[in-house]
């Protein structure tokens, strides 16, 4: 049986994320619950606001299953309010602590600020970035790799099987980065 990949939706544009699972052919678990966290292969966790979204998983217990789900391999994908919810060190009393890098929220302006910018990526050629209130990374771990920059500045990082990125990958066409971390997914789920 092929586990579905998981998309926190419990606020944000979680819509969008499966949305984009489910063109590239993926199962999809829209995860509000434990029970239904149960299920999944890897976990999205989307844009919105991040305190909105913090104190939710807190208040559901997924806080405490997404972190010891991370600790045993479960592949765990943040972006924008997500990378927010899963930095080691930000400006906010919700975070699960799962990649080691420090996050500055709404560092790229304001909503009236969004922009679309190409990112530079060795890994996603023509790869492009929306951002809309998004944050800067401004500290990596020794083990966080960069996988695209914009302006020389890290947007988009890993380590292991988490990765965390300013950008919101799913409001463009090009999903390369939504494939990378299905791929992340499939090989968790064959490790089970």
């Amino acid at each position: 049986m092929v586990q579905p990949v998981g998309v926190l939706a419990l606020q944000g544009d979680f819509a969008e994320h499966g949305a984009v699972l489910q063109q590239l052919g993926c199962q999809v678990q829209l995860v509000r619950t434990v029970a239904e966290a149960k299920t999944i292969a890897g976990i999205i966790i989307p844009g919105g606001e991040s305190t909105a979204i913090g104190k939710l998983l807190k208040s559901t217990g997924l806080n405490r299953w997404i972190q010891q789900a991370a600790r045993r391999g479960l592949p765990v994908y943040g972006t924008c309010a997500g990378a927010i919810v899963i930095a080691k060190q930000v400006d906010s009393p919700y975070t699960l602590r799962l990649i080691d890098i420090t996050v500055k929220r709404n560092a790229y302006g304001r909503q009236l600020d969004s922009f679309t910018a190409p990112l530079q990526s060795t890994l996603f050629p023509n790869l492009a970035g929306v951002f809309i209130r998004a944050p800067k990374i401004t500290r990596l771990g020794p083990k966080v790799k960069t996988l695209a920059w914009y302006k020389q500045q890290p947007v988009l990082v890993e380590t292991d099987r988490i990765l965390a990125g300013c950008f919101h990958p799913e409001l463009t066409k090009q999903f390369l980065v939504h494939r990378y971390f299905i791929e992340h997914t499939r090989r968790f789920a064959r490790q089970k």
